[in-house]
């Protein structure tokens, strides 16, 4: 399949799966459009003669200027649609602040349901494909994970009703549901002074959580990013989720497991038994 006058966007593409995955559209002779809110943390992608443009995907107006330039210079056309933009939030719900929270379902729901709305009319004219970035986080019970499993759950039945939605267009929809990749997303703020979970071992325990993808044989972005652009190029009507990245398909077979088994090994493999003992003791005061 040529892809000379193939033209694709990548939404998040400053650095991790966006990067390597902009990259490796590239690398495959399509025109690619990268976005990301610093322009100048693409550089590595514009000397690779990718077209680099600021994009915020919580702001309506940079959203609207993202269209407009696809009007203006390609025709009102693209091919494949990359929603990757992503933002990390491994925190506690009841300690999450109202900021935090709502930054994270800007960037992960709104903004892709925001940039899917604006650009679908140009995959109509294609009859293209749009994609996702989701997560085995989206259907198993993580913990400190709550906020950002929400979100990926909401994208996951966002992209499959979407998929039902774009039939009649011949727009392919697909879910790049994925488990252990080699980036740095990893949520680095410390919990609260006030946090309910203060305690000896917590911070320990909140470190291993967020490392969790790096601790266990993450595949790299590159060869992640390779197999989610034949994703793309091989994506066909009626098929939305594709596993991606360390251990994502039997990560979905472990949450059709029964749920007291799963945070049964949950509580064991990130060290959580003596510390949940400690805090009920500690309130049952």
């Amino acid at each position: 399949m040529s892809t000379k006058h193939q033209t694709v966007v990548v939404t998040g593409a400053s650095s991790g799966i966006g990067l390597a995955t902009a990259k490796e559209f590239a690398s495959r002779g399509y025109t690619v459009i990268a976005g990301a809110r610093r322009v100048d943390a693409m550089e590595e992608l514009r000397k690779l003669g990718v077209i680099t443009v600021s994009l915020d995907v919580t702001s309506p107006e940079s959203v609207q200027s993202l269209k407009e330039l696809i009007k203006q210079e390609y025709d009102g056309e693209i091919q494949y649609l990359f929603n990757n933009a992503g933002q990390s939030c491994t925190f506690p719900a009841i300690d999450v602040s109202d900021e935090n929270m709502e930054k994270c379902f800007a960037v992960n729901v709104f903004g892709q349901v925001r940039v899917t709305r604006e650009l679908v009319p140009f995959l109509i004219k294609t009859r293209g494909t749009v994609g996702f970035t989701g997560s085995v986080s989206g259907f198993l019970p993580f913990p400190f994970s709550s906020i950002y499993s929400s979100t990926k759950a909401a994208i996951h039945e966002f992209a499959s009703t979407l998929a039902f939605e774009l039939e009649p267009f011949d727009v392919k929809v697909i879910n790049i549901i994925t488990g252990g990749v080699d980036t740095d997303i990893a949520d680095k703020r410390p919990l609260p002074e006030d946090s309910w979970y203060s305690a000896e071992g917590i911070e320990e325990l909140i470190s291993k959580r967020r490392e969790m993808a790096k601790r266990n044989a993450p595949m790299s972005a590159e060869l992640y990013a390779q197999k989610v652009v034949s994703d793309f190029e091989g994506s066909r009507i009626g098929v939305i989720n594709y596993y991606r990245g360390s251990k994502a398909s039997i990560l979905h077979v472990v949450s059709f497991f029964p749920r007291f088994w799963v945070t049964f090994v949950f509580r064991r493999m990130f060290g959580m038994v003596s510390l949940w003992q400690h805090l009920r003791e500690k309130y049952s005061k």
